[in-house]
């Protein structure tokens, strides 16, 4: 068991405020990622999910909701058979430049097995998150999403 980061960073056109939207409305990430739509109250404590055609893909716990700056919370795919000592954790931190948005995506307390050592797929931490955060910024510049990330 190791515990590997993941970090990913990219410039957004767009306003803290839509920003926030697009990485907490369900009718949002159905468009960016990959399909999955997404349920949470976002009170810390609370659960976040996603689901990938009607089926679970991706639970959580909120462990920071500060709106238009930091959203974080535990990640866990009932699918993935890795034994962990602790969840994996997914923050998103949002900074304003102007008329731009700093976003970094942060996915810590990785296995091994959470990186997928192939560039034709989009499997793992390192191919899932980049392709996720490109079609994010794709979709709130030009409001069409990439039609190779699409679901």
């Amino acid at each position: 068991m190791s515990n590997q980061t993941f970090v990913y960073t990219t410039y957004i056109r767009t306003n803290p405020e839509r920003l926030w939207q697009a990485l907490t409305n369900s009718e949002d990430t159905e468009r960016y990622f990959f399909g999955s739509k997404l349920q949470s109250s976002w009170k810390l404590g609370e659960y976040v999910s996603f689901f990938r055609a009607e089926k679970l893909d991706v639970t959580g716990e909120l462990v920071e909701v500060i709106p238009y700056e930091k959203l974080s919370y535990t990640w866990s795919a009932p699918e993935n058979p890795t034994l962990r000592n602790e969840p994996s954790v997914v923050t998103f931190s949002l900074k304003e430049m102007d008329d731009t948005v700093k976003l970094t995506l942060i996915h810590s307390n990785l296995a091994e097995s959470d990186i997928v050592d192939s560039s034709d797929t989009f499997l793992g931490a390192n191919n899932g998150w980049p392709a996720i955060m490109s079609n994010l910024k794709s979709y709130l510049e030009t409001g069409e999403t990439l039609k190779a990330i699409q679901a």
